[in-house]
């Protein structure tokens, strides 16, 4: 039988790749971002429900969309905070709480969140929404790994480093990049497939036993 997944952030650059090796790996796979077939707002928690129902049943739950509005503590408001966790925090909750009843029924289930290294090393202070959203994933992962393992569901997260991407590249300066990879144990940037080819395998029966952890994808970055 073949299995269905949803990537949230699914039109993105790191979405993109990992739709793109799901599918190859033979899912069915759904994206979840602002356009196409699931067009949905992931900082309406109601949008959020809604879509969730009309998904049906899925073997897989990506998580890869994110909100990356910055403010250091000085300039923070609750706007901005509210913004960011709604999308890269409780957006996976809502995701997780209207898929799991199924895949506990089929007794299988795959849910990986993209989080990032720098909830090990925050690039600037103006990053701390960001930073504490992915943290509290890391934190949700290790707490759901146990009641849903019970059922044959893991529960992972895949940290990237900085990685190339419309995104970034146009967000970023190059001496960004640059700086990034004299911290790096392998010295190039880090591209989409990188991260992709982990989740792929995260979602595979090769990783059944394998739940509650976050594995770095930022080219031995952290530990460098």
């Amino acid at each position: 039988m073949r299995r269905t997944a949803v990537v949230t952030g699914g039109a993105g650059g790191i979405g993109g790749a990992i739709v793109r090796a799901l599918t190859e790996a033979g899912h069915e796979v759904a994206v979840l971002d602002r356009e196409g077939e699931f067009a949905v707002d992931l900082a309406d928690s109601e949008a959020v429900h809604e879509v969730a129902g009309r998904l049906g049943p899925r073997d897989v739950l990506v998580h890869a969309a994110a909100a990356f509005d910055r403010a250091a503590l000085e300039e923070l408001n609750l706007l901005t905070w509210r913004h960011v966790q709604s999308v890269n925090v409780e957006a996976a909750l809502w995701l997780c709480q209207a898929l799991a009843p199924a895949m506990r029924e089929r007794g299988f289930g795959r849910i990986i969140f993209i989080t990032s290294n720098t909830v090990w090393r925050p690039p600037a202070a103006d990053f701390l929404p960001y930073v504490a959203s992915k943290a509290t994933l890391v934190g949700i992962a290790r707490s759901l790994a146990k009641p849903l393992g019970e059922s044959g569901i893991t529960v992972n997260c895949v940290a990237p480093g900085l990685t190339r991407t419309p995104f970034t590249e146009a967000d970023l300066p190059r001496e960004a990049f640059d700086e990034v990879l004299v911290r790096q144990a392998l010295p190039r940037s880090l591209v989409p497939d990188d991260v992709a080819g982990l989740v792929a395998f995260l979602a595979s029966d090769a990783a059944a036993a394998i739940t509650g952890q976050t594995l770095c994808a930022d080219g031995g970055s952290v530990f460098a």
